[in-house]
């Protein structure tokens, strides 16, 4: 596979857009690790490679377990991750699949239970971010390196 485009420098000033938001969510106070768990679990359902071989690097680097990043696609079942991070995963595979799930109430509203509205507002923005990263890398084909 061959990367397509440089998205980048073929629409000048939008990796200062896409910065711009992605450094507020940075800057909200979000759980390193956890913001990494949806950025994998975000990944793994779009079929990024480019973003998970970035992610899943850098929770390695922040500590993260191979169980943990290894059980992500399957959650679910896993007994290691906490309520919080259950909640963050449930919300980010209702977010990244939205055309289908319409967020639910009741995962919106277990998110409500383990985080508070801010909270879940970052978490949101969060996943919005990981969702717009892996369009423009799969579109373009970024290579993961």
């Amino acid at each position: 596979m061959e990367a397509r485009m440089d998205v980048y420098k073929l629409a000048p000033g939008s990796m200062q857009a896409m910065m711009g938001l992605q450094n507020f969510v940075n800057s909200t106070g979000l759980d390193k690790t956890l913001s990494e768990l949806i950025k994998i679990r975000a990944s793994q359902i779009n079929g990024c490679a480019f973003c998970l071989n970035m992610h899943t690097k850098d929770a390695r680097k922040m500590g993260e377990t191979e169980q943990r990043i290894y059980g992500l696609s399957a959650w679910h079942e896993a007994p290691y991750y906490t309520d919080k991070e259950r909640a963050a995963l449930a919300l980010t595979e209702a977010v990244t699949l939205v055309s289908t799930s319409h967020v639910p109430d009741d995962v919106y509203n277990n998110a409500l239970k383990v985080f508070t509205p801010e909270e879940v507002a970052h978490i949101t923005l969060a996943i919005v971010m990981i969702n717009a990263w892996n369009r423009i890398a799969i579109t373009s084909r970024t290579q993961a390196v």
